[in-house]
């Protein structure tokens, strides 16, 4: 007897796979209707149409609802002090990210604020930022540190990660960026930050992420800089991410390909060269519509990286600053309307190519026999309708390991 069978699925929309879907295999969804799942132990133990239907211990309708896999948020800041939204009016005023970020604002003003939080203040509030997060549909998502800038506080967030994977319902990954910015207390000093980062903090910090990423930007970190901390976050064990032309276009795509990063993330000024590089070396594209819509700023090149057959991935981004939003659903559509995917493109680009940036491919992302059984049944019957009817939550039920949560 199956310890779940869920019924009358009016369709079932998935990729397949255990590794990012490229170029027109990101347009390759299955589609299925009147479909059944059963689950197992928390797995997925067969995907079938018509016919009997087995046994269950718990059986959901959908009475003919759309059911796709969880979704997987594949970057996310979520683990923050305060919030900023004196910023909204600077912003309205015409000041832009980097001129906050030059007066003690932007990322510097949340570094003050989560070094001000106790350990125990940040896991409330991010595990209420997750509850919220669950109940739109996103299963898995990954974490960034960088709030902290020195050894106690970037500690500090990789352990409100490491006891948010063990209590929340999520998956969750975690990502050491401890190169987000320089500290205050190190503005003159860049080499002696950078010091700091590698031979000190780096070596605790591998100890809770198995992420790396570094902000290669105007502002933060050089490419000669970012190539040196990810070379030494290579040696300790850590999978490589990268912060790329998010505004300005300094070589961070061809830096990402150069060194092999897993993922390169917001590219929106990524070059033709970068994008051609990162096809080659197969680095996927995270890609961040809501926050160009929050910035004001470009939408990333998504169509002409699916041509060029780069892997393309969509996230929130959600963090206090630039990306204020949770809800993956939003960037799901602005994937549609801004960067020209298909509905079926869009979703393999918030399942299995969002599994596959944080390595989870393999166990996540998709409906098949032997995965994880997370799952959304959605209010909507089609896979069009989910990605047409944005700005509100469309999650009619969420299943994570075989679970109604």
């Amino acid at each position: 007897m199956l310890d779940l069978l869920i019924k009358n699925i009016g369709t079932l929309a998935t990729p397949k796979g255990a590794s990012a879907r490229r170029g027109a295999e990101q347009n390759a969804v299955e589609i299925l209707e009147n479909a059944h799942i059963g689950v197992e132990n928390g797995h997925i133990c067969y995907v079938g149409t018509g016919g009997v239907l087995p046994e269950a211990r718990q059986i959901i309708d959908t009475r003919g609802a759309l059911v796709t896999p969880g979704l997987v948020d594949a970057h996310t800041h979520a683990v923050f002090g305060g919030w900023r939204q004196h910023e909204l009016a600077l912003k309205c005023s015409g000041m832009g990210y980097l001129d906050i970020l030059a007066i003690g604002g932007g990322i510097l003003s949340t570094v003050r604020s989560t070094r001000a939080a106790s350990e125990d203040e940040l896991f409330e509030k991010t595990s209420g930022l997750l509850e919220q997060m669950l109940r739109h549909g996103t299963t898995t998502c990954e974490i960034k540190s960088g709030y902290g800038l020195n050894l106690v506080d970037e500690i500090k967030q990789l352990r409100v990660m490491k006891r948010l994977s063990d209590h929340a319902k999520q998956d969750v990954a975690a990502t050491f960026m401890g190169a987000h910015a320089i500290p205050e207390e190190f503005k003159s000093n860049r080499g002696g930050y950078i010091s700091l980062l590698i031979d000190t903090i780096m070596p605790q910090a591998a100890k809770y992420a198995g992420f790396a990423d570094v902000f290669c930007e105007t502002g933060a970190f050089s490419p000669d800089e970012t190539r040196q901390i990810l070379i030494a976050a290579r040696k300790y064990g850590f999978k490589l991410k990268l912060h790329a032309d998010e505004i300005d276009p300094i070589g961070g795509a061809e830096l990402g390909a150069e060194i092999g990063v897993i993922s390169a993330e917001h590219l929106i000024q990524a070059s033709d060269s970068g994008i051609m590089a990162m096809a080659e070396r197969g680095v996927i594209a995270v890609l961040l519509p809501a926050t160009s819509l929050y910035l004001d700023k470009p939408f990333a090149r998504a169509r002409d990286m699916i041509k060029q057959g780069v892997a393309v991935a969509i996230a929130t981004d959600f963090n206090p600053g630039s990306s204020p939003n949770f809800n993956l659903q939003l960037p799901m559509s602005l994937a549609c309307i801004k960067y020209k995917l298909t509905p079926k493109e869009a979703l393999s680009s918030v399942t299995l190519n969002a599994a596959a940036a944080i390595g989870l491919a393999e166990r996540l992302g998709s409906i098949e026999e032997g995965k994880q059984a997370d799952i959304v049944i959605w209010n909507c019957s089609d896979l069009n309708f989910l990605f047409y009817r944005y700005g509100n939550n469309q999650v009619h039920t969420v299943i994570k390991k075989g679970e109604a949560v």
